[in-house]
């Protein structure tokens, strides 16, 4: 998202879980478009809050998993924010080969990608 719209946007990526190393396949795939994955921590939703990012001040949360979409929607219980699933394969475990998996990630990627797209306009808008 940051790489497309820039900081118009705030935007915090979270999850259930958290303190997880990026996976190198992702890292690679998001490389091929310009995005920097490198440096990238998960963080939970809870160590957002602990880390002072106020949820209530956030107005959409974007889960790509029923596990985060099930802790999104508790969140809805104490914070007034708009939740979406967006239902993306998980290429963890995918392909025998490393193109095969590489292959898996790519699809992933580009499945986000273009709900990026739909939901908030081509990149620059």
């Amino acid at each position: 998202m940051k790489r497309f719209h820039g900081t118009r946007t705030y935007v915090q990526s979270a999850g259930v879980k958290g303190d997880m190393e990026i996976d190198g396949f992702a890292i690679a795939v998001c490389r091929e478009l310009g995005v920097e994955l490198e440096r990238h921590r998960t963080r939970s939703f809870d160590e957002m809050a602990q880390w002072g990012d106020d949820l209530s001040g956030f107005d959409l949360i974007v889960s790509l998993s029923p596990a985060s979409q099930r802790h999104a929607l508790e969140l809805t219980r104490l914070y007034h924010l708009e939740v979406e699933y967006w239902p993306i394969l998980d290429p963890t475990g995918l392909g025998q080969g490393r193109e095969d998996k590489l292959r898996s990630y790519r699809e992933s990627r580009d499945q986000i990608h273009r709900r990026l797209i739909e939901r908030f306009g081509p990149p620059g808008r």
